[in-house]
C-alpha cells in the first residue's frame, strides 16, 4: 500500500448498531429495573452462549419457518466442520442448557436470561440484524398460574420503567390436535377464498396457514375476521387452563384483549400466547412475546416437561422509555478534581483514590494533546460532569497542604468555597454529598454510598 494513499474507512456491519455511552444509562436503567423484578418473582440468571449448533434451531424453532429458511447467520467452523449458527432467540439455547445440565431433577426452574440475537432480516426501525432480548422461561410448572404470573411481572416492569402506553392481547391456541382439527377447516375455508389471497398467503396456504391469520395486508382483513377460529375447536383442558389464567388476570385487575388471531411463527407454543403491544412505535408493535411451548423438550430427547415463557426486545423497549421523556443522562461523577503542576497533579491523583475508597465517583482532569488545560477550561470540564465538587489543587494549595472545594451545584451566588486541608478533604466532601443530600433511603442517586 503506498504511503500517500489514506487508510480505507470501515464501518460497522449494517444492520447491527453500536450503543454509545449517551445511551448507556438508559440500557442500565433497563436492565437493572428488569433484573430486579425478575428476582422479585424468584427468577434465577442463566448466560448460555451466543453459538449453538444449527441443528438445535432447526430442531426448535421448526424447519419450515421464515427464521430457519432465510433469516439465521449459519456457518460452517473451518476447523472441524461444525455446523454452527448465532442464536436467532432465546428460548432453544435455555432449553438445551435444562436438559444437558439436568436443571429440573430437583424441582421446577424460573429463569431469565438476557443478550444479543441475531436474524439476517430487512433493517427497519426498531429492528436489526444484532438485536437484544430479555426474557424468561420458567420449566416445570403446568397450571395457569405461572403463566399468569408472567403477564403480571411484565405489568409490574412496564409500571416501573413509567411505560403506560403498553396493552395485552391473550390467545389460546391450543394442543396439537386441537390445532390439526382446525387447520383442516381453516385451509379448506381458504382455499374457497384461493383467487383472494396475496402471494405471501397462497405460499403459506398448506405449510403454516395458521400464519395467514396474523398478515397486515389490508386487503385479507375481512376474509381473516371470517375464518373459523381456533377458540371454537378447544377441548375442556385447554378451555380450562385459559379460564384460569383470565382469573387470576381479572381478580389483579389487568386489563387485556383476547385476541383470537394471535398465532406463533415458531411451532413449538401451545394453549396461552399473549403480546404486549403498544402504538407509540408507528405502526402497532409487539415490545414482548409469551407463551407456553409444553411440546418441545420432548421434541428435543427429554422428558415430557411443562414450560412458558416471554422474550421482550430491549431496544423497541429503549425507544419507549426515549418518548416517555427518559433521557437526562446522570451525573458523570461526585467530584471533579482540576490541578496545574506536576506536584499538584500527584496530589489530585493521590486524593482521588482516597475519596474513590469512601465510596464517591471521581473524574481527575488529565492533559490532552493540548496540553494540561488552563483553570479556566479545567472548571468547564468540571462544570459539564455534573459533578458536586470541583477539587482545585495548585502550586499554592499544595505549599499548604490544602484543597480549595468548589460546590458546583448550590443556586447561583451560593456556590461557596473551602479551604480544606488535604487530611480532611475526604470526610469534608463525603459529609457535604451524603449529609446534605437528604432525601431518605429511596434516592438512587447514591446509592452506592450508604
Amino acid at each position: 500500500m503506498s504511503e500517500n494513499k489514506k487508510a480505507e474507512k470501515i464501518t460497522g456491519v449494517k444492520g447491527m448498531p453500536d450503543i454509545l455511552p449517551a445511551d448507556a444509562h438508559l440500557w442500565e436503567l433497563f436492565e437493572n429495573t428488569a433484573q430486579s423484578v425478575l428476582q422479585s418473582y424468584g427468577y434465577q440468571n442463566i448466560r448460555t452462549p451466543i453459538v449453538e449448533e444449527t441443528r438445535l434451531f432447526a430442531r426448535a424453532i421448526g424447519a419450515v419457518t421464515d427464521i430457519v429458511e432465510k433469516e439465521m447467520y449459519s456457518f460452517e467452523d473451518s476447523m472441524n466442520g461444525d455446523q454452527l449458527t448465532l442464536r436467532p432467540e432465546g428460548t432453544a439455547g435455555v432449553v438445551r442448557a435444562v436438559l444437558e445440565h439436568n436443571l429440573v431433577y430437583d424441582g421446577p426452574k424460573r429463569l431469565w436470561y438476557k443478550g444479543q440475537m441475531f436474524r439476517h432480516e430487512r433493517p427497519q426501525r426498531g429492528r436489526y440484524r444484532q438485536f437484544h432480548q430479555f426474557g424468561a422461561e420458567a420449566v416445570g410448572f403446568t397450571g395457569p398460574d405461572i403463566d399468569a404470573e408472567l403477564i403480571l411481572l411484565c405489568r409490574r416492569l412496564w409500571d416501573d420503567l413509567g411505560l403506560p402506553e403498553i396493552r395485552l392481547e391473550l390467545n389460546s391456541i391450543g394442543d396439537a390436535e386441537e390445532r390439526a382439527r382446525h387447520r383442516v377447516d381453516l385451509i379448506k375455508y381458504l382455499e374457497q377464498h384461493e383467487e383472494l389471497l396475496d402471494a405471501d398467503a397462497k405460499r403459506r396456504l398448506h405449510t403454516n396457514p395458521l400464519r395467514i391469520l396474523d398478515t397486515k395486508n389490508p386487503a385479507l382483513q375481512e376474509i381473516v375476521n371470517n375464518a373459523p377460529k381456533l377458540l371454537d375447536y378447544l377441548g375442556a383442558e385447554s378451555l380450562a387452563h385459559f379460564e384460569g389464567v383470565k382469573k387470576i388476570l381479572d381478580r389483579n385487575a389487568v386489563q387485556y384483549t383476547v385476541n383470537t388471531r394471535l398465532v406463533r411463527g415458531i411451532d413449538y407454543y401451545n394453549r396461552t400466547v399473549f403480546e404486549w403491544v403498544t402504538d407509540e412505535l408507528g405502526a402497532q408493535g409487539t415490545v414482548c412475546a409469551g407463551g407456553r411451548y409444553d411440546p418441545l423438550i420432548e421434541q428435543f430427547g427429554g422428558k415430557p416437561t411443562p414450560a412458558v415463557g416471554f422474550a421482550m426486545g430491549i431496544e423497541r423497549l429503549i425507544e419507549l422509555m426515549k418518548s416517555a421523556g427518559e433521557t437526562a443522562a446522570p451525573n458523570q461523577c461526585d467530584v471533579y478534581l482540576v490541578h496545574q503542576g506536576e506536584e499538584a497533579q500527584i496530589q489530585a491523583m493521590i486524593l482521588g483514590e482516597r475519596i474513590r475508597d469512601a465510596g464517591l465517583d471521581v473524574i481527575l482532569h488529565c492533559a490532552t494533546a493540548a496540553g494540561a488545560g488552563s483553570f479556566k477550561s479545567q472548571m468547564k470540564k468540571a462544570d459539564a460532569s455534573g459533578a458536586s465538587f470541583a477539587i482545585i489543587l495548585g502550586e499554592d494549595e499544595v505549599a499548604n497542604e490544602t484543597a480549595s472545594v468548589k460546590a458546583l451545584r448550590g443556586a447561583e451566588g451560593e456556590q461557596q468555597q473551602a479551604s480544606v486541608p488535604f487530611t480532611e478533604v475526604v470526610d469534608y466532601v463525603v459529609d457535604q454529598i451524603i449529609g446534605g443530600h437528604d432525601c431518605g433511603d429511596d434516592c438512587d442517586e447514591h446509592h452506592h454510598h450508604h
